[in-house]
This record gives structure tokens, C-alpha cells and sequence, in this order.
């Protein structure tokens, strides 16, 4: 058996999110009620790797969690194509370019609770630029770090959110640094 809709209410809605609650049939055969929270479109997480390998994190204030973490340049795709948003992202919050991109794969990142899908590129062949977005999105630093030493960083808990850590996985997969 698999779950069951049986009636759902908006219960709050911006312009960024909106969560539904549910009523449902559980696989297991009781009611229940299950609360989704619903993305105005994919996100985007941008892997962009200078020519000496080393992976560009953006140093961001998270208001949710109080936390300042160090993460890949993402966003929402605001109903863009995602690859057209992930190069407005990486712009905006770096402000680099770059002449090469590559879709690593898709992600669902948090769907115990939302639907949002995750799209990971690699970005290279990077050009600077100025950033535009920054202090509207609470970014506070961008740095390089090498691959080797951001895949230390996961596993110390120095890089901590987990769409950047598995962005990150997709990336090491891909690019060979997995055994």
C-alpha cells in the first residue's frame, strides 16, 4: 500500500515557499497528516573549480539556523532554465563566469518534508567579475579551497550543509576522487 491524499490545505505561502497540509491515508492503513513544503522551482548548486582545482565556497550567514557555513554558490532557478540560474547564481553571488558547464546529476534534498529538486553543475573555465548579490543574501566571504582540502573540510564538519556536501560527492564521482 503507499500513501494516500485525501483532502490538502495551503496553510502558508510566500513568495519563495508554500506549505500544504495534508490529510492522508499512511501505508500502514491509518489517517494521518502530513505537512509538505513546496519550492517555487528547482534549486541550483554550482561546483565551480578554478584551473588549479580548487573549489570556489561562498561564506554565508543562514538566518533558519543562526549558523555562518561555508557553501557552493546555489539558488533557486525562479522558473528559469536551471542552467541559465546557475550561471545568474554564480555571478551573483562570486561574481565569476565561466565558459564550461556540466549538469553532475539531480537531487532530491530534503524530500521527507519538500519537494524541491536540486540541480548540480560543474562550472570551469572560471573569469572573474563582480559580485551583485552578496549582502542581500547574507554572504559575507567567497574563498578557493583545493578539491583534497574541501573533501577534508566534509568530513572534519567544517562544511556542514548537506546540499553542499552531496553536491560535493556528485562532483568527486564525477570527476575521479572516489575510489
Amino acid at each position: 500500500m503507499s500513501w494516500t491524499r485525501r483532502s490538502s490545505q495551503v496553510v502558508y505561502e510566500n513568495a519563495w515557499i508554500r506549505v500544504r497540509e495534508d490529510a492522508v491515508l499512511r501505508p500502514d492503513g491509518r489517517d494521518g497528516i502530513y505537512g509538505v513544503v513546496e519550492t517555487r522551482g528547482p534549486s541550483v548548486f554550482i561546483v565551480a573549480l578554478t584551473a588549479d582545482e580548487r573549489v570556489v565556497l561562498v561564506e554565508q550567514e543562514r538566518y533558519a539556523t543562526g549558523s555562518r557555513l561555508l557553501e557552493l554558490p546555489a539558488g533557486n532557478s525562479e522558473g528559469e532554465d536551471p542552467l541559465l540560474a546557475a550561471q545568474r547564481e554564480l555571478r551573483e553571488e562570486t561574481g565569476m563566469a565561466a565558459a564550461s558547464w556540466r549538469l553532475l546529476g539531480r537531487l532530491e534534498s530534503m524530500n521527507g518534508i519538500c519537494d524541491e529538486r536540486q540541480h548540480v553543475f560543474l562550472a570551469t573555465g572560471l573569469s572573474d567579475g563582480e559580485p551583485d548579490r552578496q549582502e542581500e543574501d547574507g554572504i559575507t566571504a567567497v574563498r578557493t579551497v583545493p578539491f583534497a582540502d574541501v573533501l577534508r573540510m566534509v568530513a572534519a564538519g567544517e562544511i556542514a550543509d548537506g546540499q553542499t556536501v552531496s553536491s560535493l560527492a556528485l562532483a568527486g564521482i564525477a570527476l575521479g576522487r572516489f575510489a
